[in-house]
């Protein structure tokens, strides 16, 4: 969800005053460029060429000359002209090597990265330091150089049988860099503490100011744009984590090449240049090490992937003689456009950037997410090493302290590196004021609540999922419900809903009360009654919410319900790191709505009564959370995650009918790609022991209709369902399922037809213990396997689509139609 709300950041459309130089470097021999090339101007400033041999180098006064040196080749020392920027300068190769460097015939950078590794932990300060702590002052924008944009304003002309005719002016390029000019798309700025006590790492957000927002999108605060230490074996850049270049086993994976020695804070270090061994396009990362020469840690690093996208990350250290250690004092991250054939949208929609090519195959107009690009800029200060440091809450590793969203000018003046420029001012201006204009702080509250299936208003909010429904059972179901809301209450909560429906002309109703009884975890205990009915041989865990559907396909196919009377109390927590938690006790009538009965020992129970305490745990381990203000949240959903949960029975209590115990799990992977593609993994499995009814066991999710031809059967997909297995064909005690789906790029057919190809796979086996105790329904078991594949062509058209699946294996049925099932597919993107 947290991409969402990034969407709105570009509700509207600087570099300092400095003096800039770009060009180059090229092999005077080949004429091929030479990438990291060394470029070091007059005044002392200096950077390095990318992999395409170009640079920019910038410095606060007029450059009058830059000298440009490359390992094997002769320097070059440029003298530059007034009112030219764009340099190409050429080097030609030395007769002789450094040789000062060769050992023997071994490549001398693999003998200097073997060296980087060996000595990771003693130069790791996480793995040296015993403790240590520092402050971090942090901006990011998103903008571009005005400079590099034409500004120009075109006439448009359009082609018809008669000839080219004027069609309107177009002044997008002029308009966009007049705004550029003043200001940025957006602005914000993040001062934090981090810790470290030889076992965790704790980052303490102590002012946050966020262009636009005057309580900031935490989601955004968030991001791990790049990794804090360079000495991880997994390197992570944009939320991707790659080997990293002194992992353990880098060699396998990255080609080194000495390419020259630099002094950095006069210490001299080898520059080791890295690529990823493989062929393929935009395979992995590459970049410099800066190692240095007596104790090989990194002094400095550049980490790149250039690809559809160009993301990097500059890592910069300062140097502890007491320690022989390089500390880590800056980072920066950027992202430019690449090369991309096809619309990219990154955080969620911050920038977007256009494909180059349209479906003609001919280049278009540079347009305005060409210059766009994203800064980060993080400087460290304040650092303490070995000294006592106490680290409050440290199951969380972000926390927001409650008022660092209110902190004065004087704050932030404190702990700047620099004054913010006229631009940067300007960009809060501008955007606070459009902000409040527009109402976008309000509007983003309300698509938070919407996309979670709430209307508010006021202080209550009302369940959208609860206004109006339909099964087979109730037919059209008509109610309200919802849950109070922060304005009502932070500490307590009333939730309840009211329903009738038309078919079995019967009200249901459901009331909770809760309270919370710790802030930090956000623990809260409930009691609450339901009357109500449910979908037999369903599970539903009870840590899960509830997701929002615009409309449930299965629940509209349903005539197979249970009605059930619960009276429960329950306990909430997150006190767990990255694991949510429930705890319920319950009792519940059950009365089943169709023809059966449950035969235990000779008694046919037709209906009965469970008293039971279920505890339902869901695990992150690689979700981001942070501690806010308002309560701890999931700012970034990472997978795997695992889901796990316990019933039982509780004997000779409140007049329980039956002894069992009840087990069900469940883990999904999910992968998105950034070229759009992404992959679907889900594992579901239960088992139940001892004595329980068949409304409690497992069906699969069945979602094909009982009727004889496939035209007949067309209705719409669900998300997990089994499409080809008929309602109430199958039934478990114990089963297992693996799903897999696969997601390709959307196809372009026409302007507004563009189908998203996904190809699914599902599989399901099960057994029924005892099946003699199920009386009055016929039903097949799933011992020999259950499978289907399809394929799915989704949002054809306005969100609508089609799939295709077929039903094989064991299961298969003899008349040929009966295994197909044709599906309509309803998806609707909201950019989350």
């Amino acid at each position: 969800m947290k991409h969402f709300f990034l969407l709105f950041f570009l509700f509207t459309l600087s570099l300092q005053a400095q003096f800039q130089v770009n060009g180059i470097v090229k092999d005077a021999s080949n004429k091929k460029p030479l990438p990291f090339a060394t470029i070091t101007s007059d005044d002392g400033s200096n950077t390095i060429s990318d992999v395409d041999g170009k640079f920019s180098i910038t410095s606060p006064k007029k450059i009058a000359s830059i000298e440009i040196s490359y390992v094997g080749y002769l320097k070059n020392k440029i003298s530059l002209e007034n009112n030219r920027i764009y340099y190409t300068v050429f080097l030609a190769q030395k007769t002789d090597e450094l040789n000062e460097i060769l050992i023997s015939n071994v490549n001398p950078a693999i003998a200097i990265i073997k060296k980087a590794i060996e000595n990771k932990n003693s130069n790791n300060p996480l793995a040296k330091l015993k403790s240590f702590e520092f402050k971090a002052y942090n901006k990011l924008i998103v903008t571009a150089n005005p400079d590099s944009i034409n500004g120009s304003i075109d006439s448009v002309f359009v082609t018809t049988p008669f000839g080219k005719h004027f069609k309107k002016i177009d002044s997008t390029d002029y308009q966009f860099k007049e705004i550029i000019k003043k200001q940025h798309l957006f602005q914000t700025e993040k001062v934090s503490q981090y810790q470290f006590n030889n076992q965790r790492l704790k980052e303490t957000i102590l002012g946050t100011r966020m262009a636009g927002f005057k309580q900031p999108v935490y989601e955004v605060l968030s991001f791990n744009l790049q990794s804090f230490s360079i000495y991880d074996s997994k390197y992570e850049l944009f939320e991707t984590k790659y080997n990293s270049p002194i992992a353990t086993d880098a060699l396998d994976d990255y080609n080194f090449k000495l390419l020259d020695t630099i002094t950095i804070s006069g210490r001299k270090t080898y520059m080791v240049y890295f690529k990823n061994k493989k062929k393929r396009k935009a395979s992995g990362l590459e970049g410099i090490l800066y190692i240095d020469q007596n104790n090989y840690a990194i002094a400095k690093a550049i980490m790149r992937i250039k690809g559809i996208l160009d993301i990097s990350g500059i890592h910069e250290f300062q140097y502890i003689p007491e320690e022989n250690l390089w500390f880590p004092t800056q980072k920066k991250f950027k992202i430019v456009k690449g090369v991309n054939d096809d619309d990219i949208k990154i955080l969620g929609g911050t920038i977007q950037f256009d494909g180059d090519i349209k479906q003609n195959l001919k280049p278009r107009k540079r347009v305005e997410s060409d210059y766009i690009y994203l800064l980060s800029q993080t400087n460290n200060f304040d650092i303490q090493y070995n000294t006592p440091v106490k680290i409050k809450k440290p199951i969380v590793e972000v926390e927001i302290k409650d008022d660092a969203i209110n902190r004065p000018e004087s704050f932030w003046e404190e702990y700047r590196k620099d004054s913010l420029d006229i631009r940067s001012q300007k960009t809060y201006l501008s955007l606070d004021s459009i902000s409040i204009k527009k109402s976008v702080e309000s509007r983003l509250n309300l698509g938070r609540k919407i996309l979670s299936g709430y209307l508010p208003l006021k202080v209550w909010d009302f369940d959208l999922r609860k206004i109006i429904s339909y099964n087979n059972y109730e037919g059209l179901r008509l109610g309200i419900g919802g849950i109070t809301n922060d304005e009502f209450s932070r500490k307590y909560r009333i939730e309840g809903y009211t329903a009738y429906g038309l078919r079995d002309y019967a009200f249901k109703y459901s009331l909770g009360l809760g309270a919370r009884v710790d802030k930090f975890s956000n623990t809260w205990i409930g009691v609450g009654y339901t009357d109500d009915i449910r979908e037999i041989a369903s599970t539903d865990y009870a840590v899960e919410k509830k997701a929002f559907k615009i409309y449930d396909p299965r629940s509209i196919n349903f005539s197979t319900f249970y009605k059930y009377e619960n009276w429960r109390i329950s306990v909430e927590s997150k006190i767990i790191p990255k694991m949510e938690s429930v705890f319920v006790l319950a009792n519940t009538f059950v009365e089943p709505k169709f023809n059966y009965a449950y035969n235990l020992n000779g008694t046919l129970y037709e209906t009965y009564t469970m008293t039971t305490a279920t505890i339902s745990l869901k695990w992150s381990p690689y979700s981001d959370y942070m501690q806010t203000p308002t309560g701890r949240i999931e700012t970034d959903k990472r997978f795997p995650k695992f889901t796990l949960q316990l019933t039982q029975s509780i004997p000779n209590v409140l007049n329980n009918d039956f002894s069992f115990t009840k087990i069900d799990f469940k883990t999904e992977y999910q992968i998105k790609y950034l070229n759009g593609q992404r992959t679907f993994l889900l594992f579901e499995a239960g088992r139940a022991f001892g004595d329980l009814p068949l409304p409690q066991l497992y069906s699969n999710s069945p979602n094909n209709l009982n009727k004889e031809t496939v035209l007949q059967r067309i209705t719409f997909a669900g998300k997990n369902s089994f499409e080809t297995m008929f309602f109430n064909e199958f039934f478990s005690s114990e089963f297992m399922s693996f799903q897999f789906k696969h997601g390709f790029n959307r196809i372009y057919i026409f302007k507004k037809i563009k189908p998203a190809i996904d190809f699914v796979t599902r599989m399901a086996w099960g057994n029924m213990k005892n099946p003699e105790t199920q009386v009055g329904i016929e039903y097949k078991t799933l011992n020999k396997g259950f499978f289907e594949s399809g394929i799915e062509l989704n949002q054809i058209y306005n969100g609508l689509g089609l799939g295709a699946y077929y039903r094989y294996g064991p299961n298969h049925l003899s008349n040929f139609e009966d295994n197909i099932a044709i599906k309509l597919t309803f998806i609707v993107d909201l950019g989350i």
